[in-house]
């Protein structure tokens, strides 16, 4: 159970929707992603999709929530993955932008490339 005493989210979850192909993601891989980010409540706060333009980023280099660096591990090209992420592997009791302190998030996310 991911859930903790208060009822707040403690452990990131994992829900591979669809399996890619090939080799799986590891860090230090650059990977190219589709994605789009909700609060709990459903409360769309970014959308690559709606951008027309997939983000890209190396695993393990610290420039996305640790959220991601540790929930794209192991996904594969074409795959597609839910992302539960507590606040602590998030943005944490700051927040950010539209993303109040403490909230956990949830990502859907389209594995498009791995270099």
């Amino acid at each position: 159970n991911s859930v903790g005493p208060t009822g707040t989210l403690e452990k990131l979850v994992i829900n591979d929707v669809v399996f890619g192909t090939g080799e799986a993601v590891k860090s230090g891989d650059t990977v190219t992603v589709n994605y789009i980010g909700t609060l709990q409540d459903g409360q769309e706060f970014d959308n690559s999709f709606k951008r027309g333009t997939p983000f890209t980023f190396t695993v393990g280099a610290g420039k996305v929530i640790k959220g991601w660096e540790e929930g794209l591990v192991g996904m594969k090209v074409d795959g597609k993955r839910i992302l539960v992420v507590p606040a602590e592997m998030g943005y944490g009791s700051k927040g950010y932008g539209p993303i109040p302190g403490g909230a956990s998030l949830v990502f859907a996310i389209d594995l498009v490339a791995i270099k």
